[in-house]
Order: C-alpha cells, then sequence, then structure tokens
C-alpha cells in the first residue's frame, strides 16, 4: 500500500520538482487537466506584457520587422524542432489543429495520385475525422478505412490504394501511445503517406520525427507545451516532401512573395508554403514564451517522471477501497502509454464535477471516461495520492445521485 509519506519520498528524488515555480498554480487547486489546457506559465505574462504594451504600444506596425514578428512562425517552429526530433526548416507555428490536419491530407493526397484510400482511426479524436470528411468530400472517388472498425490490424488496411494515413501518436482517450518508426515502416512499404497529430505526446513524450521517417505531423501548443488556450498549432513536413507539396488554403502568407501583390498564387519555397494568412502575434508570443520553459529541460527526464507518476498514480487508485468500481482503460506497462491515465465509469461525468468542486480538477470524455492528465513539469506524487484521496470520497458519497452534479456543461 502507498502512503502519502511514500510519495513525499519520490518527490523528494524528483530533479524536476523546481520547475514548478515557472507556473501559476491556483492555491488549494491539484490540476491534472494539462491534457486539455496547461496553466499560465509565470514568463508568459512578462513577454505578453512586453508585447502589448512595448511592441504593439510603441512599435505599432513598425514591429512586423522591429520586432521580427513575420518571421515568429518559422523561427519557434525550428524551436519547436528541437523538442520533437526535426531538424530547422520542417515547422511553422501557424493556424489551428483542425485546418492543419486539413493541409496535410490533401499535400499527402496530391503527393499518390491514383491512390483512393485513407487510413484514420475509429477512436481518434474527433476533429481528425472531420477533416478527413472534407478532404475526400472535396476530392470525388476517395473512400476510407478505420482501424478499429474495419480491423484492428493496421496492415489489414493497407494496400496499393492507399494514399495517406492519418494517426494519433497518444489517443486522446486511452493515452495508448503507438510505435512511430514501426508505423510509419509499414505505411511506406505499402506506399503511402504518414500523417501524425502530436497534440496529446508534444512537451511529454520524446519525439524523433526525422529518425522515425515521418512524412507530416500536426499538433496543438496549449495542452502539455502551455502555450495558452487556443494557442496556434503547427505543421510538420518533411524537407523531402516540400518542393512537390502543395496545400489548399494559398494565403497571402504562404506566397512566394508577398509584398509583392501579385493577382496569381505562388507557393513559397520550403516550409512557408504552409502558412496561408496573417497570423495572431499574442498567440505566437504566447507559444514563445512556453518554449522558454523547455529550454533546459531534458525531455528523457519529464519522460521518466511521466511514467513514475502514471504508474503511481493507477496504484493509487487501484489500492483504494472505494475506487473499486473503476475500469482502468490505460495502458499498464508505462512505455506504452502517454501522460495520462484514463478510468472508465458509468457515472464517470457526475465523479468529475464533484472532484473539480473539490479543487482537483481532471476532465471527462463520453460515454464515462474520466481522464488525468500528469504533467512532470509541475505535479508531485503527494498531489496524486491527495487526488485520489479525493475521488475515493466522491465514490463513497455516490455523488451521482446528486443532481447538481448530473447536468452537462457546454465543456466537459
Amino acid at each position: 500500500m502507498l502512503s502519502r509519506q511514500d510519495c513525499a519520498k519520490l518527490d523528494e528524488q524528483d530533479e524536476l520538482a523546481g520547475l514548478r515555480d515557472r507556473f501559476h498554480l491556483p492555491e488549494g487547486v491539484i490540476y491534472l487537466d494539462g491534457n486539455s489546457l496547461g496553466p499560465l506559465p509565470k514568463g508568459a505574462v512578462d513577454t505578453l506584457t512586453r508585447t502589448i504594451h512595448q511592441e504593439w504600444g510603441e512599435g505599432l506596425i513598425r514591429s512586423w520587422s522591429e520586432a521580427d514578428w513575420f518571421t515568429l512562425p518559422e523561427r519557434l517552429g525550428d524551436r519547436l524542432g528541437g523538442l520533437i526530433g526535426a531538424a530547422a526548416g520542417q515547422i511553422v507555428v501557424c493556424d489551428g489543429t483542425s485546418i492543419n490536419i486539413f493541409k496535410a491530407l490533401n499535400a499527402a493526397m496530391g503527393l499518390r495520385p491514383g491512390r483512393d484510400v485513407i487510413v484514420s482511426e475509429q477512436g481518434s479524436f474527433p476533429t481528425d475525422l472531420y477533416m478527413i470528411e472534407g478532404a475526400t468530400g472535396a476530392a470525388a472517388g476517395y473512400t476510407t478505412r478505420l482501424l478499429g472498425r474495419d480491423s484492428d490490424n493496421l496492415a489489414d488496411l493497407l494496400d496499393e490504394r492507399v494514399a495517406a494515413v492519418l494517426l494519433s501518436n497518444v489517443d486522446y482517450r486511452t493515452g495508448r501511445l503507438m510505435d512511430m518508426a514501426a508505423t510509419a515502416k509499414a505505411v511506406h512499404d505499402a506506399g503511402a503517406l504518414i500523417i501524425w497529430d502530436l497534440c496529446h505526446s508534444a512537451g511529454v513524450v520524446p519525439l524523433k520525427l526525422d529518425d522515425s521517417q515521418a512524412d507530416f505531423a500536426v499538433g496543438c501548443t496549449y495542452k502539455y507545451l502551455n502555450a495558452g488556450p487556443g494557442a496556434p498549432a503547427y505543421i510538420y513536413a518533411a524537407t523531402r516532401h516540400q518542393d512537390q507539396a502543395r496545400q489548399p488554403l494559398s494565403g497571402w502568407w504562404g506566397h512566394a512573395a508577398p509584398f509583392a501583390f501579385e493577382s496569381g498564387f505562388r507557393p513559397a519555397e520550403g516550409i512557408k508554403r504552409f502558412l496561408v494568412g496573417t497570423q495572431s502575434i499574442l498567440g505566437l508570443k504566447g507559444v514563445e514564451a512556453a518554449l522558454d520553459d523547455f529550454d533546459d529541460v531534458d525531455i528523457e527526464g519529464i519522460r521518466a517522471k511521466s511514467r513514475r507518476m502514471g504508474d503511481v498514480f493507477i496504484e493509487l487508485v487501484e489500492q483504494h477501497p472505494h475506487c473499486a468500481g473503476l475500469r482502468l482503460v490505460s495502458p499498464r506497462e508505462s512505455d506504452q502509454r502517454g501522460s495520462q491515465v484514463a478510468f472508465d465509469f458509468d457515472n464517470g461525468y457526475p465523479v468529475i464535477r464533484a472532484m473539480i468542486e473539490q479543487g482537483v480538477i481532471g476532465d471527462f470524455r463520453e460515454p464515462g471516461l474520466m481522464r488525468f492528465g500528469l504533467a512532470p513539469l509541475y505535479l508531485s506524487c503527494a498531489e496524486l495520492f491527495d487526488a485520489v484521496q479525493v475521488m475515493g470520497d466522491c465514490m463513497r458519497r455516490q455523488v451521482w445521485t446528486d443532481p447538481k452534479y448530473q447536468t452537462r456543461e457546454a465543456v466537459t
């Protein structure tokens, strides 16, 4: 039986413990929802204040050049590349995840003419499937094959008709982690291209986009990267594809000479052709501040703590007598798990609502999934112990019998 003292001893050995001071975390809150929205980095306040008062307030339009706003998408992309295993010139930070998925899908489809099948997962985050619908709906003759619907084995879905495969590196529901290199090899052996959704892995899982032979990848920055609500997403396109790749949103920032104001579109060289329109500088500055907190941190150390916390959390839940009704849906083996742990319970939503009321913030996904993000930069094992005590108390009290916890809020 793990005690709180045991958890505190683990925290004493935590080399990342001091990083917690870099974040604004409300008193009395245990935050287990960094897999949906990361907390505020204290450095972001200074960065955004300077951007607003000095660069925007005093510099005005001059700051596009003097503060180098115009090149932020590429510069931030190169910084992010250092965290997720991509050499310079292959990532731009821009737009939203859904838009970038649409770009990547269309680019991949164009690079594989004569093929008419897209492969994805039935259990992927819905926006991935929605974007596939949009991309294939605009291109006649395409069909979709889904893991979990048409087969549970990716190999069964791959043949000479497949143009692209869109998969999540970490499953947003269960936290299951996919082997990027082995998956990419299987996809490439079939002559198709692989597109990765990295929304639930960047910042907590060591990624090697180049080494694993990824073709395209997309992800958000507001979860484990802590760049702020609605912060810009990013898109990766491997150098080997950039000269031939075409994405359908031919906006002026992706033009070869945007300030020539030509009437016809010519795509920029390299990764810049994946830009579309004028980007939110305040949003990009949030990404800049967030990446500052990763500059001096070893991603392997983050991963080691993530795995340890996941093991501890599972053990704490399973040893609690009042949590026996919860069913673990995340992989038990830490090397097969991202940085979240999920349990299934028919009355999961009221339990999450009641826990939040007591200062333990997780989240819920239909139909009964209780998700808990374990972010190594600011969480401790002692907090996990306290969180499970609150969870157990909610289970003991059968909070689902109280109508006030039953009503679904707009955001769950």
